[in-house]
């Protein structure tokens, strides 16, 4: 692994899930770089274990260091100079699929909380849910699916960023409170179609 912060806050945050004891997603981690930007991103995805593929619930993460941010970084590690704490954006997806019928928005709103754990000294945000239907090659739906977001922002410090394993402190609340998450989600009464049914 590259000696980078970014990778060093990628590595606190799959401890924390694996910690958790979530199941990650086979072929769903991508990390990429914006050429033309010069961002990079890393995303990935995690379910409760023995949940089949695709599982019925299943959180897609992802980590976005936009290139100020490098150019904060670089200066500080090369002139230790600390004029502007880099950020990293952090995006939580829940995403509930494989549903046979389409779910009331209301009733996965109410079992997840408004914000998360905090993250350092920033809290991430929950947005309105977002409905989707699949629908099969005769144009009937086949089924559906809804997400509900987060979204916020790590602002590193000098301190965190002179001591890498702040980072581990400060990803680990995160882990557990997926997993609550997912399970407060798989457990509201909602019907599936098998994982092998799935389109």
């Amino acid at each position: 692994m590259l000696d980078h912060v970014f990778t060093d806050a990628i590595g606190a945050l799959r401890d924390a899930l694996e910690s958790a004891l979530l199941e990650r997603q086979a072929l769903e981690e991508r990390f990429r770089a914006d050429v033309l930007l010069g961002d990079l991103t890393w995303e990935s995805s995690y379910g409760l274990p023995g949940e089949g593929s695709p599982p019925r619930v299943q959180v897609d993460l992802t980590l976005e260091w936009p290139t100020w941010a490098q150019t904060a970084y670089r200066t500080w590690y090369l002139d230790a100079e600390f004029t502007e704490g880099p950020k990293i954006e952090i995006e939580v997806v829940f995403r509930l699929q494989r549903l046979i019928e389409p779910p009331d928005p209301a009733v996965i709103v109410t079992a997840l909380p408004e914000t998360a754990p905090t993250i350092g000294d920033d809290l991430l945000e929950r947005s309105g849910p977002t409905m989707e239907r699949a629908f099969d090659l005769d144009l009937t739906v086949a089924s559906h699916a809804v997400e509900i977001s987060y979204h916020g922002s790590y602002e590193l410090s000098e301190k965190s960023l002179e001591d890498g394993s702040m980072l581990d402190q400060h990803f680990s609340a995160i882990g557990g409170w997926i997993t609550s998450g997912l399970v407060r989600l798989g457990d509201l009464p909602f019907t599936y179609q098998p994982a092998d049914d799935y389109p």
